[in-house]
């Protein structure tokens, strides 16, 4: 259950370095010794640290048109030294669902690849009496 949390916190605050346009937050969540790719919507693959850290640096600094997310109905799955969460990312104009792949480098969860795409699905209604089920960020 740690483990499951500590993959949770990581995918958390990889959602908050994007609420707050934070590229440094964002730089320390991907990994730098495992390779890395990401997937935004719409566009094509992104292979690398550089090509991956580019993009993100531009998404942050365009606050005229770089969306505001809020994940939701998170859920994480531990494999020894890897893990992944998957959720939907709330955003104006409806819901995304994305997958976060992490690896464990020097004893923290980086992320290794995000992809988020277009769904008809939305997340279930949360049970507020459930203190152990993950909360969207406020």
């Amino acid at each position: 259950m740690h483990e499951r949390m500590a993959l949770l916190f990581a995918n958390e605050a990889f959602y908050a370095a994007f609420a707050g346009r934070d590229y440094p937050a964002m730089e320390a969540l991907w990994a730098r010794r495992a390779p890395v790719a990401c997937i935004h919507p719409g566009w094509g693959v992104l292979e690398g640290r550089e090509a991956v850290m580019e993009s993100w640096r531009g998404i942050l600094g365009n606050t005229g048109n770089a969306p505001s997310v809020t994940p939701r109905d998170a859920r994480a799955f531990v494999l020894g030294e890897a893990g992944y969460v998957t959720c939907f990312e709330a955003f104006s104009e409806g819901f995304l669902i994305a997958t976060n792949l992490f690896v464990r480098e020097e004893g923290e969860w980086r992320l290794v690849h995000h992809q988020a795409g277009p769904t008809r699905d939305q997340p279930a209604e949360e049970d507020e009496d459930d203190p152990t089920r993950p909360r969207p960020m406020q």
